[in-house]
């Protein structure tokens, strides 16, 4: 598919972020304190919430049902440290923020 046109910058403020429909995946775009923006999935690999449902911290993003946490600048696990989220590529193009959903698989954990 390659990378695909998802939203402007300004539909995710710094410090906050938003669950978007690209291709056949949802794909979260969270906009980190200091201005990086990641792509992930949009679902816990735990039991399937909603992750922006969840609580964005500076770069930590803990889901809100049984509160796994997760370092989004390098979408692994903080606790538990094997979790881990896809990370999908991403491109800024003057305020449009493009991704590639095929760049990553979306992660399943195996409790």
């Amino acid at each position: 598919m390659g990378f695909v046109r998802v939203c402007s910058i300004d539909d995710v403020w710094e410090g906050d972020m938003e669950s978007f429909e690209v291709g056949d995946k949802e794909v979260l775009i969270a906009h980190l304190d200091g201005g990086e923006v990641v792509a992930t999935q949009a679902i816990c690999p735990h039991q399937q919430v909603e992750l922006v449902e969840g609580e964005l911290d500076k770069k930590t993003l803990m889901c809100t049902s049984h509160l796994w946490t997760f370092d989004l600048t390098t979408c692994q696990g903080i606790n538990p440290g094997h979790a881990q989220l896809a990370r999908y590529p991403v491109r800024l193009e003057g305020d449009d923020v493009f991704v590639d959903p095929d760049g990553d698989t979306p992660k399943i954990a195996h409790s």
